[in-house]
């Protein structure tokens, strides 16, 4: 095949050099190879030896790198090239598996070292002058849009249970078609293994998963297959998802997990809480969930810009739009709505302006500090955002004294 530019210049190919000149040979394996194939960047690029890791380690130390021990036990050591990371282990066989984590053995067999991969296209290996090495067919599985584990699926997933849900991600991102019959009927004899992953590793799979390019239908088909609801512990809404990808792609926005997330699985805010515990969501994630499944049913078109502004003072930007995507996928109309796109786009046409008025104001016409002033301040902003967010200093004293007026 023809030699990615990765390959020829730059860190990688500094790192490649040094690792074949020293004691074995040295290649790029798994997704930056898989992604050449099909043109796409590189990713993370990740390098086979056949060289113990000490050597490795002496090998790129002479060479002026750094080297991380970041998985020593396991042959992988992580070596700092112009900046970059690249993480290099020592050929492998699996000794003892337990669904979780393998005891390994180092070796010298590229074959060998394969048939411990998940899919047959994440097991092609690369020299630097472009042969391609593809024991287990990977290349035409990759380029017939198939996904499939290597040998047995089912022993495949007993090595290790997130290999279920790597499945339907790398279906999602690179396959076409219906799923490989074998590896799907694999996950659902497995699924019960899917109980033993730590919530962050799900967490790490689902966020990838939901922005994958056919998320909704691969989703669609966990769902069907009793694979999904365990998973977010409630009804998932594939068609939602689905159908806030292709207003997406329309707008040209990028796709965002915890929104899609949110699209697929949260309709009140009790669900973000739920999710929050299933997943170990992020703080971050968290508060988005929670404000979709707060605010996605006040917004329509047909409320008029006046109700959608409030929700963009009381969300801002990304709440907001986060907000009006949900409700827009939601809706039922077509992707390509005009109302519905210029509700979701507001954000980017009026920026919300600060409330005017302070408490120093109001204590000036004779509140007092406490529960009257508070009460006082939030039917002041009310009225200022039913008055349409005026800015002009007459208008703003005139709501004041509306206000104090019989007081």
């Amino acid at each position: 095949m023809p030699v990615p530019d990765w390959l020829s210049r730059g860190p990688a190919a500094r790192l490649l050099a040094v690792l074949n000149a020293g004691p074995g040979e040295a290649r790029p394996v798994g997704g930056a190879v898989r992604n050449a194939l099909i043109g796409m960047a590189p990713g993370d690029i990740d390098i086979a030896t056949s060289a113990v890791p000490e050597a490795v380690v002496s090998a790129v130390k002479a060479a002026g790198f750094k080297s991380v021990p970041t998985g020593i036990t396991h042959g992988t050591v992580t070596v700092v090239v112009e900046g970059r990371g690249f993480e290099v282990t020592t050929l492998r066989e699996d000794i003892e598996t337990d669904g979780r984590r393998a005891v390994v053995r180092f070796g010298h067999d590229w074959k060998a070292d394969a048939s411990r991969r998940d899919f047959t296209v994440n097991a092609m290996s690369l020299t630097r002058d472009g042969v391609l090495h593809d024991y287990f067919g990977g290349e035409a599985d990759l380029r017939a849009g198939r996904i499939r584990f290597i040998g047995d699926p089912i022993q495949r997933i007993r090595e290790d249970r997130l290999r279920i849900l790597r499945f339907f991600r790398f279906h999602a991102t690179y396959a076409a078609g219906e799923p490989d019959a074998a590896a799907l009927a694999a996950c659902i004899a497995e699924r019960q293994g899917l109980a033993e992953l730590s919530r962050e590793r799900l967490r790490m799979e689902i966020m990838k998963l939901v922005i994958a390019g056919r998320a909704g239908e691969t989703l669609q088909v966990m769902a069907d297959a009793g694979l999904l609801g365990p998973l977010i512990g409630g009804v998932p809404f594939c068609r939602d998802l689905s159908r806030l990808a292709e207003i997406e792609r329309l707008m040209e926005l990028p796709a965002e997990a915890p929104r899609r997330l949110a699209a697929l699985a949260v309709l009140v805010r009790e669900d973000a809480d739920r999710l929050r515990d299933r997943l170990s969501l992020s703080n971050e994630e968290y508060r988005r969930l929670d404000g979709i499944g707060h605010g996605w049913h006040g917004l329509d078109p047909a409320h008029g810009e006046l109700a959608a502004k409030a929700v963009l003072f009381a969300a801002g930007p990304r709440g907001y739009r986060d907000r009006a995507l949900v409700a827009f996928a939601r809706s039922g109309a077509p992707p390509d709505d005009t109302a519905w796109r210029q509700l979701a786009t507001l954000a980017e046409r009026w920026k919300a302006p600060a409330f005017p008025i302070s408490g120093n104001d109001l204590v000036a016409r004779g509140f007092t500090a406490g529960p009257e002033l508070g009460a006082a301040l939030a039917a002041l902003r009310a009225a200022w955002i039913a008055a349409d967010f005026p800015t002009s200093n007459s208008v703003i004293s005139g709501l004041i004294s509306q206000l104090t007026t019989g007081r």
